[in-house]
């Protein structure tokens, strides 16, 4: 373990005194916002754990060694490198960064496998991947992740540039638990509801704890979806963001891009169209996540 992880000192030490701890991912730094917003965001995301009580574990793979957790030189570091050669580490890419010694930033996928790993069951994160609008059968590794590997994520949803009831229905069919967290809607990002509804509505963190404390006794293998909408004075008005998205799909279709390529290039495009207001919910909700996490978190230790 001590060989493939490195884990940050004051990560170890919660481990050892059962304090609680949210795991981060990190392609949110290298491929979600320009330098320095993104290490600014990182920053205020792990504020946010720490407000809400726990130990943030930033996950990233930096000249093939696995971090979790990471030191301000190691943020900044990978902020410069936005927009360069950083490989984006869901399942299948792990052991290419890692025995090729590169530098990796972990989507939802892969930081559920590396949290897993480190022995941390709550992860917060800005919304997963899904099936992508247009294009049924290409779907993210984030669902199937979600149902094989226990740790609770903790998000906005999946993105709303995605197919977001094909996204739901894959993530029914593999037996995911949807938990809305003081919703009874499945969160649509940027906007606060879907009309899609969630497993069960609960409302407070012992609520969601019970639930995850219940799913580890059972001995389930999958993951389980804490959604939580963003906050309401950073939401952006569904129709506009709806038209927003149509529009930047239109375009990225026209222009061939797809694959791992397509969620930044459709999220930066949709920052354009939206005015920033799209970029305001985004970091808003990111920063919510973090705390509601950590709230959960600790709940589970106590």
């Amino acid at each position: 373990m001590h060989n493939f992880l490195q884990v940050l000192p004051e990560v170890a030490e919660a481990f050892t005194q059962n304090k609680p701890v949210v795991a981060l991912e990190s392609t949110v730094i290298t491929h979600g916002l320009p330098y320095p917003d993104n290490v600014a965001t990182a920053v205020q995301m792990q504020t946010a754990v720490r407000e809400g009580g726990a130990i943030p574990a930033t996950i990233a793979i930096i000249q093939g060694q696995v971090h979790v957790g990471l030191t301000d030189d190691e943020l900044e570091y990978l902020g410069q490198l936005a927009g360069t050669a950083v490989r984006k580490c869901s399942r299948r890419d792990i052991p290419l960064a890692i025995g090729n010694k590169e530098n990796g930033a972990t989507t939802v996928a892969g930081t559920m496998i590396l949290a897993h790993r480190a022995g941390i069951r709550l992860f917060a994160t800005g919304g997963i991947g899904g099936v992508h609008r247009g294009h049924p059968f290409d779907i993210s590794a984030d669902l199937l992740e979600l149902g094989r590997t226990p740790v609770t994520v903790v998000s906005s949803g999946a993105k709303s540039i995605l197919d977001l009831p094909a996204t739901r229905e894959v993530l029914e069919t593999h037996g995911v638990p949807i938990i809305g967290y003081g919703t009874d809607e499945l969160p649509a990002f940027f906007a606060r509801s879907s009309g899609l509804p969630v497993d069960i509505r609960l409302d407070t963190p012992e609520a969601v704890a019970r639930a995850v404390q219940a799913h580890q006794q059972a001995g389930l293998q999958n993951g389980i979806l804490v959604t939580v909408p963003v906050p309401e004075a950073d939401a952006c008005d569904p129709d506009m963001v709806e038209t927003a998205i149509v529009q930047a799909t239109q375009e990225a279709d026209e222009q061939g891009v797809h694959g791992p390529a397509s969620t930044p290039w459709l999220l930066r495009r949709v920052v354009q169209l939206t005015n920033g207001r799209s970029l305001q919910a985004n970091t808003a909700l990111l920063r919510n996540n973090g705390l509601v996490a950590a709230t959960i978190a600790r709940a589970l230790v106590s």
